[in-house]
């Protein structure tokens, strides 16, 4: 069966709290708010005890799981196994929490830690973000990680036929309340349209449901074998309600990150068609590349597959650009090179002996390297030949110079 994991307070897959019920504490500040040290040492303790109290209900779960029929073993074993790397990741996440905390020595660095450990994405490893099997991967805060943890322990409990600390039926019922006030708390959230419509019913299905329930039980009828699909449902309609609400943040998150970087490439497209403007007024031939338009591609759209799909188009751009970028100061850096040759064949001419017969030659030579080099824009070709022609010239004569002189 699914290995449970140990943590560092040395306790033992059947530890408990002995607090029945218990769901995640409320989270301090939010992101981007520094916490105190007295509220992250209440939430610190709190979410201490929940971890412990998670761990034991999971643990529990793991062992009814071995006496269920193999096909039903299957089934909750991959959802237990979600919820293990869940409470694996908060607890990992509490470990840095401690650290940081550091017995209550939080200085100002320390609290805007202490908000981005707990209101920051929340991975599961180094290698990528926690998943659920119907969403894929899913980047968290802490305190959704602990509410969508809550929903799958209920869950679980239900499915292996488990009261989350008790089997009495009231209890059941008071956490299913609870449950659905919390659904109905994360309505509000979700934007308005059929999504919203499509929870709002189901909800309201739910809640009908639970009356019923509750009627059946105030008459004495046993309501064991029907409230645990409600418990299902319900924790499953809270759990999808969270990773949408997740899934919408990280989409907002994507969309500003995209439209920042739409007016970075704007911005370097701009300069690069100045650097354009500059290669083509200096050298000739001058390369010619499109500098990309990137507003060409449109508005940045809202939803995730066409926000996937624009994002791919503006990788292509900034390809582009990087292309017209390096070719086009390749081009300016040829220029300054060829420039700088001639300059350094200006100052050794007066430095190199050349016979007279070839003075005038060379004379003319760098008559026209200087009319060259005085073009705008530069004839790069033209003026590298001639001032390899100079070269091989003063390279030919010297060599013939020096041969005479040794035969005489």
């Amino acid at each position: 069966m699914t290995p449970f994991p140990q943590t560092s307070d040395g306790a033992g897959p059947g530890a408990t709290s002995g607090a029945a019920g218990l769901t995640a504490p409320a989270a301090p500040g939010s992101l981007g708010v520094p916490v105190q040290a007295g509220a992250a040492q209440t939430y610190l303790n709190a979410l201490r005890q929940w971890v412990t109290q998670r761990r034991a209900d999971l643990a529990e779960v793991d062992a009814v799981v071995l006496t269920l029929r193999p096909a039903d073993q299957a089934a909750i074993t991959t959802d237990l196994t979600v919820a293990l790397s869940f409470w694996k990741a908060v607890d990992d996440r509490l470990v840095l929490l401690e650290t940081t905390f550091d017995g209550g020595r939080v200085g100002p660095k320390e609290a805007e830690r202490l908000s981005t450990l707990i209101h920051g994405r929340l991975d599961s490893n180094s290698s990528g973000n926690l998943s659920l099997p119907s969403s894929g991967s899913l980047a968290v805060s802490l305190p959704e990680a602990c509410r969508l943890l809550d929903s799958l322990t209920r869950t679980l409990q239900a499915r292996a036929s488990l009261a989350p600390g008790a089997a009495e039926s009231s209890q059941r019922i008071t956490l299913t309340r609870n449950g659905i006030e919390r659904v109905r708390d994360q309505l509000p959230l979700v934007p308005a349209g059929s999504e919203r419509d499509a929870a709002a019913q189901q909800l309201a299905r739910l809640d009908r449901r639970l009356t019923d329930l509750v009627d059946r039980a105030r008459r004495g009828a046993e309501v064991g074998g029907i409230i645990a699909p409600l418990e299902i449902e319900v924790a499953t309609l809270e759990r999808d309600l969270i990773v949408a609400s997740a899934e919408r943040a990280n989409a907002a998150r994507d969309r500003t990150q995209t439209l920042r970087r739409v007016d970075e490439l704007d911005a370097r497209a701009a300069a690069i068609r100045a650097l354009e403007k500059a290669c083509l007024d200096a050298v000739t031939p001058a390369p010619h590349l499109a500098v990309p338009n990137v507003h060409a591609l449109g508005p940045v759209p809202r939803g995730r597959a066409d926000l996937d799909a624009f994002r791919t188009r503006l990788d292509r751009v900034s390809r582009a650009l990087d292309l017209a970028h390096e070719t086009y100061a390749a081009a300016l850096a040829e220029r300054d090179e060829v420039a700088g040759l001639a300059g350094a064949l200006t100052a050794m001419a007066g430095a190199t002996s050349v016979p007279e017969e070839g003075r005038d030659d060379l004379t003319e030579l760098r008559a026209r390297i200087s009319a060259a080099t005085s073009e705008r824009p530069l004839p790069v070709h033209r003026t590298r030949a001639l001032l390899a022609a100079h070269q091989t010239y003063v390279d030919a004569i010297t060599r013939g110079a020096s041969t005479s002189r040794g035969g005489r």
